[in-house]
């Protein structure tokens, strides 16, 4: 069975317009047609909710509580803490203490800004540290690379972010650019849930994150510093792409 495919349509989850207000779902009439399977429920559920906050139906700050979820999808809430805990994976949500999910703020002037100076700044951080790259850094590239394949491998969302930043920040560790390197930190912190955002979406964002990483790593070895710098940059330019085809349909801004 196809994920999600056990959910009836959004226009037919929501044929009675739901109100938000303070995190509480109004009643609709009909919820679902027949019970999910259990097997199935938290990744239907996420597929849905994903959805919901993409096309703005849950707008950001909106609490999504776990109760209300639970009757609109017509289960238990253990599947929708499920859904929740890797929506939260994916940065779409927050768990706060004591106010349970939270609705991520999603930013497209805030996606340009991070992934402008992404593209100013790496590229030249790159340039110099590569020059400087001995045996023992290659190795611990490769270390981190490898963590990274085995989290896709897994589907493990909330590593990819983290990892991704990682490798990004090991690439530059030999630039003698302190202020750059604080702020490249500060952006990969910022951008981490978009990262996430995107390579959860499609297969192909997957692949071709894992590809580029072990590229840029193979142009550093052989000494390609130029070639790897102008990929590297055509590397953060895709991942904007690509979060930008995914937010932009849903009409978020600033």
């Amino acid at each position: 069975m196809a994920r999600g495919a056990c959910l009836p349509a959004p226009s037919t989850l929501y044929n009675q317009r739901s109100v938000v207000s303070g995190g509480v779902f109004g009643y609709i009439n009909s919820i679902m047609t027949q019970p999910l399977k259990h097997r199935t429920l938290s990744a239907a559920i996420v597929d849905q909710v994903r959805q919901a906050i993409l096309d703005g139906t849950h707008a950001a700050g909106t609490q999504l509580r776990q109760d209300a979820l639970a009757e609109l999808y017509g289960t238990s809430r253990i599947p929708v803490r499920e859904a929740l805990f890797q929506l939260e994976a994916e940065g779409l949500v927050r768990i706060v203490p004591h106010k349970g999910a939270i609705v991520s703020e999603l930013s497209l002037d805030e996606i340009n800004d991070v992934f402008d100076l992404r593209a100013l700044l790496e590229p030249r951080m790159l340039a110099q540290s590569a020059q400087a790259f001995t045996a023992e850094d290659f190795a611990k590239l490769d270390e981190i690379q490898a963590r990274f394949e085995t989290a896709i491998a897994l589907h493990d969302v909330g590593r990819w972010g983290a990892l991704n930043a990682e490798l990004h920040l090991a690439l530059y560790a030999k630039a003698r650019q302190p202020r750059s390197l604080a702020i490249v930190t500060s952006l990969l912190q910022t951008s981490d849930r978009y990262t996430r955002v995107q390579l959860s979406q499609t297969n192909a964002a997957i692949g071709r994150a894992e590809r580029d990483h072990a590229e840029l790593i193979a142009m550093c070895r052989r000494g390609a510093v130029y070639e790897a710098c102008r990929f590297l940059q055509a590397h953060i330019e895709e991942v904007r792409g690509d979060l930008l085809k995914v937010l932009r349909p849903a009409g978020l801004g600033a």
